[in-house]
């Protein structure tokens, strides 16, 4: 695996920052995206130490600047083994008569469009080489839909639908795709959805143990490290109080 490249979007926080840092410490060559340059700087820093590290500041629903600086990446870095697309969000929770469209638009631009655009841009080398793996950040709201829940939930299970019509076009060509589906995991997730409100955003994990980043990621790092005849096509994971998006135990 160390003689590997692997481009991570997302990486400024939560799951794609917790990949990153496993990743490194097994000796993956890193490309890090995010729209947060001090944090991809801090980042990159910290992991220079273990692999070689690449940093590209960009929002996924840019399409030329996606396109530019992935396709603008030096030699050493332009074979890109492992993509993981996990940049993505939640904006607001509301009802379909009371939803923002800003919201709505930010949800698929990033979702669904920004995982087109990267992967997009990374597929004709990987189609060239006849290798490469792809996984792809769902969720568990890509397989229910739940109250309030209705745009997000869209996003989702495009980016489920997507999972698996990437996985039959690409079938033949050397390349893994799957898909991971956390449930509720604490990271910067709430925050977002609720718009800096960190009270509201705090209760989501409130009496009950959620998964962390880092279980996503070793997961992650389970499924790119499992042997060529083996694709982790589609896995779901939750914690243990959950049962379902609206179901979940807390004491």
């Amino acid at each position: 695996m160390k003689d590997r490249t692997a481009l991570i979007t997302g990486a400024t926080s939560g799951i794609g920052m917790a990949t990153a840092r496993i990743f490194a410490k097994n000796g993956i060559r890193l490309i890090l995206c995010g729209r947060r340059q001090e944090r991809l700087d801090a980042l990159a820093s910290e992991l220079q130490k273990f692999t070689e590290v690449y940093v590209l500041n960009f929002d996924v629903r840019n399409r030329i600047h996606v396109f530019e600086q992935i396709q603008g990446l030096s030699e050493a870095f332009s074979e890109i083994d492992i993509l993981i697309n996990n940049a993505g969000n939640a904006h607001g929770l509301d009802t379909i008569q009371d939803g923002s469209v800003d919201d709505w638009d930010a949800m698929l631009d990033i979702n669904v469009k920004g995982l087109l655009y990267v992967t997009k841009a990374v597929l004709p080398n990987m189609i060239k080489s006849k290798s490469g793996h792809i996984i792809n950040i769902g969720s568990t709201a890509g397989k229910e839909v739940y109250p309030k829940g209705n745009v997000y939930c869209a996003s989702k299970h495009a980016v489920d639908a997507i999972n698996q019509g990437m996985r039959i076009d690409l079938n033949g060509k050397g390349i893994k795709v799957g898909a991971i589906n956390p449930g509720l995991v604490a990271t910067e997730f709430s925050e977002v959805r609720f718009k800096g409100d960190s009270k509201r955003a705090d209760k989501v994990y409130e009496g009950f143990s959620p998964l962390q980043a880092e279980d996503i990621a070793e997961i992650i790092w389970f499924a790119v490290t499992r042997p060529p005849h083996v694709n982790i096509a589609d896995l779901t994971v939750m914690c243990l109080d959950q049962a379902s998006s609206t179901i979940v135990n807390k004491k």
